[in-house]
């Protein structure tokens, strides 16, 4: 198993967040973290990125205790893609994209051809190289802030709320990328989402509630279930 919690309690300074939180995903594979806002998914993603302290439980990253700092988990294979998206509107895409590198295990080796693999995913991209991300729409900055996360070359991206913002048409688009890049890269991801759209791409699904899991399975069982859906985040699209 890549990534494995089990039993993870953590919060902010006093006030505990995460209650029992146990989750796990493979290898190459898409998870689903659902639940409605303040249910405690930000927080999952902060704490395993090593932004928030781990009160109670454990974090295994390939079989090992999670290293220390945010910094030795990014080189460890850890992407993570905040809510918001984190890019420097003032540098041009092309230097946002590049940014990725500096976590790169591999010291910079084969980093051209990952760009152009990228760039070939994502031509709307390759066009505006030279532009101030800035310029980008809402869709496109969250494109650039996946592709920047992937030229690290992780083993897993964590992403907090793509669809965030976004019309459903381009929701639609961005999780087909992610599952191309899946395929491509063989890249693990987890998908921190309300939009139960993500559901399409996803092998499993977790649903947090009041910082704990409340449900788990397979995507497809969580598809065939809209009662379940409805209850934890309020509508089947959201």
């Amino acid at each position: 198993m890549l990534l494995k919690l089990s039993s993870v309690a953590g919060g902010y300074g006093r006030a505990q967040v995460l209650h029992d939180v146990s989750l796990e995903v493979g290898e190459g594979e898409v998870v689903a973290l659902l639940g409605v806002n303040g249910s405690g998914k930000s927080s999952t993603l902060r704490t395993i990125s090593g932004l928030l302290p781990v009160w109670s439980g454990e974090i295994l990253f390939d079989g090992a205790p999670m290293r220390r700092t945010p910094e030795a988990r990014a080189r460890a294979g850890l992407a993570h893609v905040p809510e918001g998206r984190g890019i420097f509107g003032s540098l041009s895409v092309r230097q946002n994209l590049r940014l990725g590198a500096v976590a790169r295990r591999d010291e910079g080796k084969d980093m051209q051809a990952d760009e152009d693999l990228l760039l070939h995913a994502l031509p709307v991209l390759r066009r505006k190289l030279s532009q101030p991300a800035s310029s980008l729409s809402g869709g496109e900055q969250q494109m650039l802030a996946v592709a920047r996360a992937l030229l690290a070359r992780p083993r897993l991206v964590m992403i907090d709320e793509m669809s965030f913002g976004l019309a459903p048409m381009l929701v639609s688009e961005l999780l087909q990328l992610v599952a191309r890049l899946r395929e491509q890269l063989g890249t693990a991801f987890l998908l921190v989402e309300q939009d139960s759209a993500v559901l399409d791409i996803a092998d499993r699904a977790y649903v947090l509630a009041g910082g704990a899991v409340h449900a788990s399975g397979t995507a497809q069982s969580f598809k065939e279930s809209d009662r379940l859906v409805r209850a934890y985040l309020g509508s089947a699209k959201t």
